[in-house]
């Protein structure tokens, strides 16, 4: 299957090229075509499939396509659980509709929002969000919702988990009844499924590399360590990796920002990024992560949401994840765009519950190292 196959615009398939895409994605195959026939959908895919233009795409043409009645008005929003993928959402909306009249806006906090505001009179029709901003300005009535043609919630299921359930409920009363929804999520817990019939009108739903499945490109390993042999191990194998770029996970901001400090002391440039981080210092740690400047990120899981780096050779579990999802999702920021990439998991003897239940997730044994 090749793009020309969804019947898009000409200056949609010119921004595909331009853009580099090739093929198209398993969930953009199964999604695309359906969303362009105007159906509500529950996309199931992890992160890094390509999920992003599987919306984009369709919505840019349907903007094209249906005339609204009334102009200047905010005609699609996605919401998404942070600043990090709300940049990279937008971004990509800017990329594909480089042809096409459409301005598109992010919405977040942790910033002042006097540029938000002001950035609003230039009538976006479309804002990408954060819930917590998104509903002040919704409250202050500086934000219009009424003529929305297009809601997409992104990584649904981690918003859910993050505690985003009752902004999203607060959501509904700012929307029009008619409009098309779409959650893409990388898995479908009970939270998600409740809030169907709020949000969904008789949903179609596609499944595409969903997060139980771990790419076989992944090698994956293990050390079985006391908690303070990590830091000498850590560095071992950080040394080992020849300064190549490695993208590390804590359990919590403080240990995040600890263990910067301790990894800058034997010369590994590293930076942090959580939620405690403002806006500007979390920007420049992933420019400078991107640029190579850095060797070392260390994250949260949910700062980890839109770290997007094609070529990433190596992720840490610094700490273990507390669900097994979690965990795919991590090690899944590797091994990506054909290339191999290494997982490697410290494990406590408090984390050995987690540990097996990770193993019988993956269907095979996991490679213990020893140190």
């Amino acid at each position: 299957m090749t793009f020309q196959d969804f019947s898009l615009l000409p200056v949609l398939q010119k921004a595909i090229t331009e853009a580099g895409y090739t093929q198209p994605s398993l969930i953009q195959q199964k999604a695309i075509p359906l969303l362009l026939q105007g159906h509500d959908l529950i996309g199931c895919a992890q992160t890094g499939t390509g999920k992003t233009a599987a919306f984009v795409l369709p919505i840019l043409q349907q903007l094209t396509q249906n005339k609204p009645t009334t102009s200047g008005q905010i005609r699609v929003l996605v919401v998404t659980p942070t600043r990090e993928l709300t940049l990279q959402v937008e971004a990509t909306f800017t990329q594909l509709g480089s042809g096409l009249p459409f301005r598109s806006q992010p919405i977040f906090g942790g910033v002042s929002e006097g540029k938000q505001i002001q950035a609003l009179h230039q009538k976006p029709a479309i804002i990408v969000a954060t819930p917590g901003r998104l509903l002040d300005l919704l409250r202050r009535n500086l934000i219009d919702l009424r003529h929305l043609e297009a809601l997409v919630l992104d990584e649904a299921d981690r918003m859910l988990d993050m505690g985003f359930i009752h902004d999203m409920k607060a959501l509904l009363r700012f929307l029009p009844q008619q409009r098309q929804t779409l959650f893409f999520t990388a898995t479908f817990p009970d939270t998600i499924r409740k809030l169907i019939p709020l949000f969904l009108n008789n949903p179609m739903q596609v499944d595409a590399q969903p997060v139980s499945s771990i790419k076989a490109v992944i090698e994956q390993a293990v050390y079985v360590v006391e908690p303070q042999d990590k830091e000498p191990i850590l560095l071992s194998v950080l040394r080992n990796h020849n300064g190549h770029q490695c993208l590390l996970f804590t359990k919590t901001k403080h240990g995040a920002n600890k263990l910067v400090q301790k990894l800058s002391k034997q010369g590994v440039t590293a930076a942090a990024i959580h939620g405690n981080k403002s806006q500007s210092a979390r920007q420049k740690a992933l420019a400078d992560f991107k640029a190579q400047t850095i060797q070392v990120m260390v994250a949260t899981d949910i700062a980890a949401r839109g770290i997007d780096i094609e070529a990433l050779p190596l992720v840490i579990n610094y700490d273990l994840p507390t669900e097994v999802e979690t965990y795919v999702h991590r090690i899944g920021r590797t091994g990506r765009a054909g290339l191999s990439g290494q997982a490697i998991s410290f494990c406590t003897p408090n984390e050995s519950a987690m540990w097996r239940q990770i193993v019988k997730q993956n269907g095979k044994p996991i490679h213990q190292l020893t140190h």
